[in-house]
Order: C-alpha cells, then sequence, then structure tokens
C-alpha cells in the first residue's frame, strides 16, 4: 500500500476522479478551485506527489499529471 498522508490522498482521489469524468487529467487550477487554496500551495503538493513516487507529471506541460499507484489504494474523495 502506497504512503502518504490524508490531504495527498485527497490530492491523489481528486486526480482519479477528475481525469474519469474529464477524460484529461486536472490543472493546477482545478485543484486550487476544488480545495480553495493558493496556487504555491497546489504547485507544492504536486511537486511533493512527484518526489515520492505517486504521480507521474512532466514538468511546464499542462495536465500530465498521471497516477503511479493503482486506483484501489486511493481513498474516498471527501
Amino acid at each position: 500500500m502506497a504512503d502518504f498522508t490524508w490531504k495527498q490522498g485527497q490530492y491523489l482521489a481528486f486526480i482519479d476522479t477528475y481525469t474519469k469524468l474529464n477524460r484529461q487529467p486536472p490543472a493546477e487550477a482545478d485543484f486550487q478551485r476544488y480545495f480553495g487554496t493558493t496556487p504555491p500551495t497546489v504547485h507544492q503538493m504536486i511537486v511533493t506527489l512527484h518526489e515520492k513516487g505517486l504521480i507521474h507529471r512532466t514538468p511546464g506541460q499542462a495536465r500530465t499529471i498521471r497516477l503511479a499507484i493503482p486506483p484501489e489504494e486511493l481513498p474516498k474523495l471527501d
């Protein structure tokens, strides 16, 4: 099972849900709207998730976030 905090799990669950509903990964602005947070906070979380190996992304390119863990390891999105 993947090792992540509750908040990181919510971001991962959001990536999974958003991608399924919209057929494309979320942009950082989508995280900002959903979680009601600032751009630097969202960006730092994305960097952290990438560094922990929980997501794949292409830095500098929009909408390239992909989960690196199986969806069944994700918590329910609150």
